[in-house]
């Protein structure tokens, strides 16, 4: 006599969403990055854009 098939294999689980990056901050000019306290901000940090950052050196708001 032939065996049963086996059950199905369960379908696997989604995989789990990766962590995010820091929330996305945009500050409009760096009088509201100073006003909120995170003056100068560093490339790579939340709220760092080359629009915020005179000289191109990797910090913004830095005066």
């Amino acid at each position: 006599m032939p065996r049963p098939a086996p059950p199905p294999a369960p379908a696997p689980e989604p995989p789990a969403a990766a962590p995010s990056a820091a929330p996305s901050v945009y500050y409009p000019n760096c009088a509201a990055a100073r006003a909120a306290g995170v003056a100068p901000i560093l490339l790579g940090e939340a709220g760092y854009r080359p629009g915020l950052d005179r000289d191109k050196d990797g910090v913004a708001c830095e005066e």
